[in-house]
């Protein structure tokens, strides 16, 4: 839990993926689009990547990939994240942690 903790403030926007997940890729996708630089840590090719997906899981991300951090803050998987993108608020939580500036 420390280790993702610390993995997830280290940039404005990190995502917690699977290299083979095709939901990552559409929300990896969603953030370059956006001019988004996020910090990408895949799970299925780092030697602790069943830890960390544990540890995913107990913070409430079922299934643990994709799992977004925005401004250090614990922000969802796939579903979340889309719901913010069309309600426009993720735009918002983007510029206010730095990731955009327009």
């Amino acid at each position: 839990m420390d280790r993702v903790g610390k993995l997830a403030s280290q940039k404005a926007v990190v995502i917690f993926s699977k290299s083979s997940c095709c939901m990552c890729h559409a929300i990896k996708r969603l953030f370059y689009e956006q001019g988004v630089s996020p910090m990408v840590h895949e799970l299925d090719e780092d030697s602790r990547g069943r830890e960390m997906e544990w540890a995913l899981m107990r913070l409430g991300c079922n299934p643990a990939v994709p799992a977004v951090f925005i401004g250090g803050r614990f922000v969802g998987s796939a579903n979340n994240v889309m719901t913010l993108q069309l309600n426009g608020s993720l735009k918002k939580m983007l510029k206010d942690a730095g990731a955009i500036w327009l």
